[in-house]
């Protein structure tokens, strides 16, 4: 084998949204010629985790001088490393974005069970085991047990003992320095005596337009907000599919002008509308880390979210809500009362701290995981 071979052989089956942002972030801080990237693109997702490892086996050269391999869970490493078994010397690592233990899903009874069992299996094949927040290694590690009682005719025991030794958390790294470069819009943003519309708050939703981000919440709140009549505007962006959420039909003729951006925006687009924007809304009954919260929080926007998930772990308690008439109440205060909001807001991000979460922070952990030396990481200008 030649020296001069990759090193590093990175899979992704799902190369779009937070897990082609990731795998981009890390390969910019790589030398080209140390690292090798296998991927699919970021759709038909049950597929994907069905069938990667059969794919990926019959693409990744046997000629090879890998070291370490990094993939998230939607890879099912165990049946590549069965496959594949030259490949069981590298340093394995699997990331997980979100776990299939406690994914939601409409209905308890459609689980598909085999895509948890095969994240359990894939983290028994691994090395290094890395989540993006605590609340999801804790969410995975409380479930396999459970999980693994399923089964009608046997019991599996002593799985998580095996599993959890591996187990770390390492935030996403979100290249904050990206949504903007000059942190002087911002600044002026949260500026008492900047030149804004003083009388009326703008409030972003800016999430996937799926069931798991209650959108139903969010227009029973927004609608409420409406019919006490107190003045405010919205934008309602994020990722659509073709299949528009129920609740938000007839959304624009509901809310009228209040409604001032619907649908998913260009990223430039989407920048501008968090720079505008004064609070952020989170109304998810099920968040793994939230990085569309964190960039407009980033982008001054005052974050509201509930009270359970990985958000207890991220804001401060002030800014978490614990049914809907407490999310209902927070924002009919705010609204009131602008200038109010705008100087609890500066004292907001006088305390709160971006730094655990971004990429210059978080990267050089990564590549330390992954051991590797820095001549393999591109030199610093």
């Amino acid at each position: 084998m030649s020296s001069g071979q990759p090193q590093i052989l990175i899979i992704e089956p799902f190369y779009g949204g937070s897990h082609k942002q990731l795998i981009d972030t890390l390969v910019e801080c790589l030398n080209l010629t140390n690292y090798e990237l296998f991927s699919l693109p970021a759709k038909k997702w049950h597929w994907r985790a069905r069938t990667s490892a059969l794919f990926f086996s019959q693409l990744i050269p046997f000629d090879h001088n890998y070291k370490v391999l990094f993939t998230s869970s939607v890879l099912s490493l165990a049946e590549l490393i069965g496959v594949r078994p030259d490949l069981i010397a590298c340093r394995k690592i699997v990331y997980f974005h979100e776990n299939q233990l406690v994914y939601p899903v409409r209905e308890v009874k459609t689980r598909d069970c085999q895509y948890g069992f095969n994240e359990i299996l894939s983290c028994l094949a691994a090395d290094i085991v890395l989540f993006n927040s605590d609340f999801n290694r804790t969410s995975f590690l409380d479930n396999v047990q459970p999980f693994l009682n399923i089964p009608p005719d046997f019991k599996l025991k002593h799985i998580r003992e095996k599993i959890e030794n591996k187990c770390e958390v390492l935030y996403f790294p979100i290249k904050f320095h990206a949504l903007t470069n000059d942190r002087r819009i911002v600044d002026v943003k949260l500026n008492a005596d900047a030149n804004l519309d003083r009388d009326c708050l703008h409030l972003i939703w800016p999430h996937r337009w799926e069931h798991d981000k209650n959108p139903d919440l969010l227009v029973e709140v927004l609608l409420e907000l409406s019919n006490r009549q107190v003045n405010f505007k919205v934008t309602i962006c994020g990722e659509s599919y073709q299949e528009v959420p129920e609740a938000f039909e007839g959304i624009r003729q509901k809310l009228g002008s209040k409604l001032i951006n619907y649908g998913h925006l260009s990223r430039e687009e989407y920048i501008k509308s968090l720079l505008a924007g004064d609070i952020v809304i989170s109304t998810a009954s099920h968040e793994f880390y939230g990085v569309s919260m964190l960039e407009a929080t980033y982008c001054g926007c005052y974050p509201i979210a509930p009270n359970k998930l990985v958000y207890p772990e991220i804001y401060p308690k002030p800014n978490l809500y614990s049914t809907t008439n407490s999310l209902i109440k927070m924002l009919y205060n705010w609204c009131r009362s602008p200038e109010h909001f705008r100087r609890h807001r500066v004292q907001f991000f006088e305390s709160f701290s971006f730094d655990k979460y971004s990429a210059e922070h978080l990267v050089p952990k990564y590549l330390d995981k992954m051991g590797i030396s820095s001549n393999l990481r591109q030199s610093e200008s």
